[in-house]
Parts: structure tokens; C-alpha cells; sequence
């Protein structure tokens, strides 16, 4: 029946990892809610491509830092579908600041990129845990990051944040079983115009060289091999809940330099 079939909301989906889990989903025959704040235009065309893939989608705007437009993000999916199965946290941002250079950052930074790393995972769980609770096997998907495990990545605030992530993984998992199950997948390095363009062309390249050199998979991942990852701990994975998954080409036991 067409009012069975099951519902997500992607945050942050109008590019990158965000929109290769949507463009899956909707090829698995899943109705996607998808989320953009800035790119209207971008998000529409990852609309057309879940249509195309075989989907429904619709997209919508919401800074999911805000618990206000989480709510209305939430309030979207019910109106459009009367159900909700499946959230992923997806949606995130970062300052691109060496490590060593302390300050370099401030409170501020901090408490921006928390708000949308780590808060609004929160806030948008907490407005959905009622919906997917109701189907009885609704899944959350938090997208941490390598840098949670390893402290790298594009910034200190950036690192801890993502940490935040794993942790807020824990907690959720106990607190919306049984009827959730709550995983988090934690990239390496993925190729997308949001990594080319926070370290420039020049530098992401030699950072992606030394990463394929260093990993035992000799290779980086797409955000398709972050995608796959995703839909598998939403469609499948009945048994897993409050883990985090490296999808990283093996890069957390790479033998250290």
C-alpha cells in the first residue's frame, strides 16, 4: 500500500554525503525529506534525482540548529506523509584552522559549530522520537566523523564536536529503545566540494595522497561508501543499535607514523 511506504528526513542533503543517503533511499523506494539551508537550487535537484531513482521527495528549509525549525522539519515529513521511519543527522559545518594554531579559534567558533554538530542531532532526535517511536522500528543515523576518534581533522572544535556526536549516540540508543535504534557512521576522508573547498584544491589533494599511502584500503571514500553505510544501518543491522562504525578505508588502525 502506498501509505506504507516508509519516510526519511536527511539533514544537510542538498550535497555530498546528505544527498548520495537521500538519492539511496529513494532508489530503495523510500519517500525523502530533504533538508537544505542555504542551496534551494541544489536541494531540488537532489528532489529530481530521488524521483528519478524511483522515490518521493519533497525539500524543505530548515537551520536545524534552530529547535524551532527542527520542529518544522519534523512537522514537514508528518504532513506530507503521516509517518516517519528513519533520521539522519547529517547536517554539519566546521572552520578550517590548523590544530596548533590555538588562536585561531575562539568561543565562538566553538559554539557555532557545536550548534550545528552536535545540538541540532540532539534537537531534531527529540523532535522526531515521538513519530518514529510510533512505527515501532524507527532508526536514527548520526553522521560523526574519523577526526571524533583520532583528534584530526579540520579543526579542534570540529574534532570534539564530532566526539560529542559518538557520545550523544550512547545516550539516545538507551533512551529511545526499544522501539529506535540509534548507530553512528564515522567517515575518513571523503571527497567532496566541502572538503576541496575548506582546504583548497591544491592541499586536499596532498592530504587525500598521503591518506590513500597511510590507510590499509589504499583508498579514500565517496560519499556513496558513506550512503551505503547508512541505508544499511536503517534498512537492516535490527540487532545494532548505539554503535559507531568507521567507514574510513580502515584509516583507524592504520600503523601510526
Amino acid at each position: 500500500m502506498a501509505d506504507e511506504k516508509r519516510v526519511a528526513i536527511v539533514t544537510g542533503s542538498s550535497s555530498g554525503i546528505g544527498a548520495a543517503t537521500a538519492k539511496r533511499l529513494a532508489g530503495h523506494g523510500w519517500r525523502v525529506v530533504v533538508n537544505y539551508s542555504k542551496s534551494e537550487a541544489q536541494a531540488k535537484q537532489v528532489v529530481a534525482d530521488c524521483i528519478k531513482a524511483g522515490g518521493e521527495a519533497i525539500a524543505v528549509r530548515a537551520n536545524v540548529a534552530q529547535d524551532a525549525e527542527c520542529r518544522k522539519l519534523m512537522q514537514a515529513a508528518l504532513d506530507k506523509w503521516a509517518r516517519l521511519d528513519a533520521l539522519v543527522n547529517n547536517a554539519g559545518t566546521t572552520k578550517f584552522v590548523p590544530h596548533a594554531n590555538l588562536d585561531d579559534l575562539s568561543a565562538e567558533d566553538f559554539q557555532r559549530i557545536y550548534a550545528t554538530n552536535v545540538i541540532a542531532a540532539f534537537q531534531m532526535s527529540r523532535a522526531c522520537a515521538a513519530a518514529l517511536k510510533k512505527t515501532g522500528r524507527g532508526a536514527v543515523v548520526n553522521v560523526s566523523s574519523l577526526a571524533s576518534f583520532l583528534g584530526t581533522g579540520s579543526s579542534i572544535a570540529y574534532a570534539a564536536s564530532k566526539g560529542a556526536v559518538n557520545t550523544l549516540t550512547l545516550s539516545l540508543s538507551r533512551v529511545l529503545a526499544p522501539e529506535v535504534r540509534v548507530n553512528a557512521v564515522l567517515p575518513g576522508v571523503v571527497d567532496t566540494p566541502w572538503m576541496t573547498q575548506g582546504y583548497g584544491e591544491e592541499r586536499f589533494a596532498k592530504l587525500a595522497a598521503t591518506y590513500r599511502a597511510v590507510a590499509p584500503l589504499k583508498s579514500t571514500c565517496s560519499p556513496e561508501d558513506i550512503a551505503e553505510t547508512i541505508v544499511w544501518l536503517i534498512e537492516g543491522a535490527g540487532k545494532v543499535t548505539g554503535e559507531t562504525i568507521f567507514v574510513d578505508a580502515g584509516m583507524h588502525v592504520a600503523t601510526p607514523r
